[in-house]
């Protein structure tokens, strides 16, 4: 079963979803703020991911700005980005798309579709 991490109020992640259902590939919906996922599973997902754990982070949000992420991030070790994550969905780059063994944070159609297929 297909996992996405979605915020309701996102347009990217209503899209992604829109997206989902035209294509009729069934998906479990997890809310990103009120269930976001945990350190272990931030790992996990990581690794699964293939991806640089940057990209992992919501760099056009409200809260990455706030929290002045963009300078604090290089020089931070993994642990702590992976502890950070799992403080706030916010911070988590969304849709977050969990597909057995394949992870993709954002949604770009093509990338779903190889994803997926």
């Amino acid at each position: 079963m297909v996992k996405v991490y979605c915020y309701s109020k996102c347009t990217t992640c209503k899209r992604a979803l829109k997206w989902l259902d035209e294509n009729e590939i069934g998906y479990e919906q997890i809310d990103i703020k009120g269930s976001n996922p945990d350190e272990n599973t931030i790992r996990e997902l990581h690794g699964k991911s293939g991806l640089p754990l940057k990209k992992f982070f919501n760099t056009s949000g409200q809260l990455y700005r706030e929290m002045g992420l963009s300078k604090k991030l290089p020089d931070m070790g993994e642990d702590e980005m992976y502890k950070l994550l799992a403080s706030d969905g916010m911070l988590v780059k969304r849709p977050l798309l969990v597909a057995g063994d394949k992870v993709l944070t954002g949604f770009r159609e093509e990338a779903w579709k190889e994803a997926l297929k």
